[in-house]
């Protein structure tokens, strides 16, 4: 079973509006800022902040490394290219030797560790350009990766607002390729890309088109695991597994914790 059918139109215009308002109205800032990585949450974001601030306003960083495959890159640029942002509003920034320079002060370090440092370093120069063209750092992160935790405390989840924070991965795919996303874009398989041949559904386990239901089934719904798995058609463990990573990534989407001490004197 999958996903109910959304009404897409809506969705975008009304992501479309509270962005501007947001931006403009609310924060008082001039533009937005965001790294462009040729993936489909990256792409739908692009598109959703073109149509509500304008490709002038649209600040779009490319931050490659040395695992970001060349076509995500090229896929980055084409982009750029078709949303119509000015040569004036976007720049590449290999992030190399900054990370390199983590690591020579560090020592050496695992995939994982270099990859959440590549991930924070992005968080850092998205920040810094924003301050300087006082603007707001505009999220790609959707409901899915938020809700099982797979992206990088202060790193891709570093953002002052999160337009996509709302819609489960299946969902963005559907918005992007009507927002005008090229198909190969909008269905290219989801990857950080934080070290090399690192894919979404390997770490997981799982594609998103089953993980998007059991998010769907057990926190809009609200079934039980065992009434979960006959809908979507994947073991209980499964469903659990993917329950457990939510559980165990809460420390992820909420504020630090403050000790109310005042309570013990």
């Amino acid at each position: 079973m999958s996903l109910p059918p959304i009404n897409i139109e809506v969705i975008s215009r009304r992501i479309v509006e509270r962005l501007r308002w947001y931006i403009r109205d609310h924060a008082k800032r001039k533009c937005g800022v965001i790294g462009v990585s040729g993936g489909v949450d990256s792409a739908a974001t692009l598109a959703l902040l073109v149509r509500a601030l304008g490709p002038e306003d649209t600040y779009c960083l490319i931050l490659p490394s040395d695992s970001t495959p060349e076509r995500d890159i090229e896929d980055a640029k084409k982009l750029i290219r078709l949303f119509e942002i000015p040569e004036e509003s976007w720049e590449e920034i290999p992030i190399d030797p900054i990370v390199s320079a983590f690591e020579e002060k560090l020592g050496s370090l695992t995939d994982v560790e270099r990859g959440n440092i590549k991930a924070r370093v992005r968080m850092t120069i998205l920040y810094q350009r924003a301050y300087r063209l006082k603007g707001l750092v505009v999220g790609t992160g959707d409901r899915s990766e938020i809700l099982i935790g797979y992206f990088t405390k202060y790193g891709d989840g570093g953002v002052d607002i999160l337009p996509l924070g709302g819609l489960y991965k299946t969902y963005v795919r559907q918005l992007a390729k009507y927002l005008g996303v090229p198909a190969e874009i909008a269905d290219k398989p989801s990857s950080p890309a934080l070290w090399k041949g690192q894919t979404a559904a390997t770490e997981l386990g799982l594609d998103y088109d089953k993980i998007d239901p059991i998010l769907h089934y057990r926190f809009d719904k609200w079934m039980k695991p065992e009434e979960i798995a006959e809908a979507v058609g994947v073991p209980e463990r499964t469903v659990e597994e993917i329950l457990r990573r939510v559980e165990v990534t809460e420390h992820k989407r909420l504020p630090p914790e403050i000790f109310k001490l005042e309570l013990y004197t």
